[in-house]
């Protein structure tokens, strides 16, 4: 087990959305503010922790034929506690997020990464790969959300309070030069974030490569020889 590797896979090079291009719905629908895309992107993180653990204490005992539905109900009956705990707790924050905290069961990303990797690994790598891919995923909404948020409420971290505590109320600003742009926090606002940061990101890798390469050929060109 590559504990650097699995991390780096869920944060950077197998990110749930800036990667794999999953879970698009939650991507867009609740990141009108980074407060919005960290609370959703925190609960998912706990199932995908949770629900990779169970997988991959139960893969020795759980046949081929049924493993699917099993995992369909262990993520469905984790995803229900998270709703509950939400209610009850983070009640506002419940109420902006509110359907899509439900919609966590078909979140490609969970029942992806039970399948593809808790199934067929032991619980401590199962664990580490569904917080890498949790906090991959919570970065990435939280990102969208402050980009989307800055440029269509002039709002930095609205609300953080009611998810975080008060002790978090610094990190709510507002931002007087600037009215917001109703657009940007619509739909198409939201894809045109995530593609301005997927081509951030593309280009990022491709500069990255030809580095890389350039100082591999510069290494491998022989010196003059000597006399």
């Amino acid at each position: 087990m590559n504990a650097a590797k699995l991390m780096r896979d869920g944060l950077w090079d197998n990110n749930v959305v800036f990667a794999q291009l999953l879970a698009m719905c939650p991507a867009m629908a609740v990141t009108t503010s980074a407060t919005n895309g960290l609370g959703m992107g925190l609960a998912t993180t706990a199932v995908l922790i949770v629900s990779n653990i169970l997988v991959a204490s139960i893969r020795h005992v759980v046949s081929a034929q049924v493993r699917i539905p099993v995992f369909v109900v262990l993520i469905a009956t984790l995803v229900t506690i998270i709703d509950l705990v939400l209610n009850a707790w983070l009640h506002e924050l419940y109420k902006v997020l509110g359907l899509f905290i439900a919609l966590i069961v078909v979140n490609c990303a969970i029942l992806g990464r039970a399948e593809a990797f808790a199934v067929r690994n032991p619980v401590p790598a199962a664990a580490i790969d569904g917080l890498a891919m949790g906090v991959g995923f919570t970065a990435a909404l939280t990102v969208i959300g402050l980009i989307r948020e800055i440029l269509g409420s002039a709002t930095v971290f609205a609300q953080a309070s009611a998810l975080l505590g008060s002790h978090f109320a610094f990190l709510e600003m507002k931002i007087d030069a600037w009215n917001g742009a109703l657009l940007m926090i619509l739909p198409p606002g939201g894809f045109a974030v995530l593609a301005f940061l997927l081509a951030g990101k593309r280009a990022w890798e491709l500069k990255r490569r030809q580095t890389a390469r350039a100082s591999e050929s510069h290494c491998s060109v022989p010196g003059p020889a000597s006399a």
